[in-house]
């Protein structure tokens, strides 16, 4: 669907052009925030993680999830979770172990090479929350309507997924 794409009546146009502008903005933005941080990662030197482990890294934070728990609890948006855990495993970003109760789960969190690069991405994100204030490009009252807002859209969309089934 395109922006230029007339779908509405001409009475409720003008909030379907926002409303696909918006869709737009947040898309741009995620793959923006991604290689901000692919870009500190350079910066820093450390190559042989991608963007996507190291949010997934500092969504984590101090907690030990399962699997399922990373999506459920929204560390994780994508569809590969399996092969970034096990290669965080094996680049010795994070521990597993099988739950003692359930055998066929897998615990996982952070082991210190992990801690260090989820504190990148921390030292990043503060870095950015000063400079938008400093700058006043977005104050704490501007930020607050656009988390607001975001998930009012959040828990439309949720509830449209569930009156599917």
């Amino acid at each position: 669907m395109s922006m230029e794409m007339q779908v509405t009546p001409t009475g409720t146009k003008g909030f379907m052009t926002s409303y696909l502008e918006t869709l737009a903005l947040v898309e741009r933005l995620h793959r923006l925030l991604l290689d901000v941080i692919k870009d500190e990662f350079e910066r820093v030197g450390v190559l042989e993680i991608n963007a996507v482990q190291a949010l997934l890294l500092f969504n984590i934070g101090d907690n030990e999830v399962t699997a399922g728990e990373l999506k459920s609890r929204g560390y994780y948006q994508g569809s590969n979770v399996s092969y970034n855990l096990k290669k965080l495993v094996e680049m010795g970003y994070m521990h597993h172990q099988r739950c003692e109760i359930d055998r066929r789960s897998v615990r996982v969190r952070l082991t210190a090479k992990g801690r260090d690069v989820r504190d990148v991405v921390t030292d990043l994100f503060l870095r950015h929350a000063e400079g938008l204030e400093e700058r006043s490009v977005i104050d704490a009252e501007g930020i607050e309507d656009i988390t607001r807002s975001l998930k009012r859209v959040e828990r439309y969309w949720t509830d449209q997924i569930r009156y599917i089934y």
